[in-house]
């Protein structure tokens, strides 16, 4: 959307519109990475994204190109095991398991350990997966932290949890369906929204470069 023809009102509100900000920080994600893949101008944050956001942005981006600078071919072909493998392939059937391997082997011997930035690319040099430790900065983890302890009453009604991990696993497997949309035991929906705002931001900003299609 171009607010250069709106009024200032309408360009504050658009401003502070969380899915406005995610908008903005992806495109500097976007540009950034471009810049240091190729040697660009240096690119600079816009002023609607708060320093935080600035600083989980720039470290995304270093893992992003670090990884990038990084990549593992493997002598797979992803869009031929991709036709192969249906939504039912949930690998509880062993026979299917065994029979799709045989079809689709895995493209490597033995096992590799890989501890730093990486990208995996197939036999057609398509990245088929990123690796991306340590991408997150220790504000946004500890927001992450923060957003599910609003969560943590209505998940312990929903689930036995003995640690945050199990919290996580339902967020992803539960959540992300949209089971839960009212108020939390006084955390309302607008609360978490707010909370989990900057690490959606930067989750968004990695699909931004990662996979444009799907943005």
């Amino acid at each position: 959307m171009d607010v250069s023809s709106t009024s200032n009102d309408e360009i504050t509100l658009l401003c502070t519109w969380a899915l406005t900000v995610t908008h903005v920080a992806c495109e500097y994600t976007k540009q950034k990475f471009n810049a240091e893949k190729t040697g660009g101008d240096p690119v600079i944050p816009s002023p609607n994204l708060d320093t935080d956001l600035v600083m989980a942005c720039d470290r995304l981006v270093d893992r992003l190109i670090k990884a990038y600078k990084n990549p593992i071919q493997m002598p797979i072909d992803i869009a031929r095991y991709s036709k192969l493998i249906s939504p039912k392939d949930t690998g509880h059937n062993e026979e299917r398991v065994v029979r799709l391997l045989e079809r689709c082997p895995p493209g490597h011997e033995g096992t590799k350990l890989i501890d730093i930035p990486a990208t995996i690319l197939d036999a057609s040099g398509a990245i088929i997966a990123w690796y991306l430790p340590d991408a997150l900065t220790d504000a946004t983890q500890k927001e992450i932290w923060a957003a599910l302890d609003l969560l943590a009453p209505i998940l312990k009604k929903s689930v036995k949890l003995d640690g945050n991990w199990h919290a996580l696993i339902y967020l992803r497997h539960g959540f992300s369906r949209g089971t839960r949309s009212a108020s939390l035991n006084g955390a309302s929906s607008e609360d978490i929204l707010k909370a989990i705002a900057r690490s959606a931001a930067i989750a968004t900003a990695a699909l931004r470069v990662m996979h444009p299609e799907q943005y």
